[in-house]
């Protein structure tokens, strides 16, 4: 008698296990394919944890690194400005820079916090070596240098807010949109400073 209850229980499972599943075997992959298409679903990670995946990714996280990096460079660079440039006008301009780009990077670091997205917290090998270039020269020959800088660093920085504008993440979007008028502004100033070194 033991033995035909068990049976009966195991038919009876193998039955509701079916129907939970709409008695099709392809249902599972057509959950995956829904999950797989929907960019905030909730997902597992490694250790077993359910995760909420952030929209964020690919050109919009990289966006947001590159224009970290470079704001920590123009403020880094900015300080040096103002101690070891020459020229009041570059002093100036550095002022303007820490101020700016300050401003800047606070604005992306709520911005990361609200996309969960972790900012670089220190700069590039390339950002780096022209920290280092500048942190040794002064008067004359650093205003020149450092100006020239400004130009190019600025000009990377416009084509890249530019591109931020198009971002399909409107929070990315909108902050693009936002400082683009404001790095032109630099833009546009250190090719006058530039022309007045000369």
């Amino acid at each position: 008698m033991k033995k035909i209850t068990l049976i009966v229980l195991l038919a009876a499972s193998v039955g509701l296990m079916q129907a939970c599943n709409g008695g099709k075997s392809g249902d599972k992959g057509s959950l995956e394919d829904t999950a797989a298409s929907d960019p905030t679903h909730d997902s597992l990670d490694n250790s077993g944890q359910v995760t909420q995946e952030t929209d964020v990714e690919g050109d919009s996280k990289t966006f947001m690194d590159k224009v970290a990096v470079a704001g920590m460079t123009e403020i880094e660079l900015g300080k040096y400005a103002q101690e070891n440039g020459k020229s009041s006008r570059v002093k100036n301009f550095g002022a303007m820079m820490v101020a700016d780009h300050t401003k800047a990077a606070n604005e992306l670091g709520a911005l990361a916090k609200n996309k969960e997205v972790q900012l670089p917290t220190t700069v590039d090998a390339e950002h780096k070596s022209h920290i280092d270039m500048l942190e040794k020269m002064k008067g004359a020959d650093f205003d020149k240098q450092y100006i020239e800088m400004m130009v190019k660093g600025h000009q990377d920085v416009v084509d890249l807010l530019n591109k931020g504008t198009q971002n399909r993440d409107a929070d990315v979007k909108a902050f693009a949109a936002k400082t683009l008028p404001v790095v032109q502004t630099h833009l546009d100033s250190a090719k006058a400073i530039s022309g007045s070194l000369k």
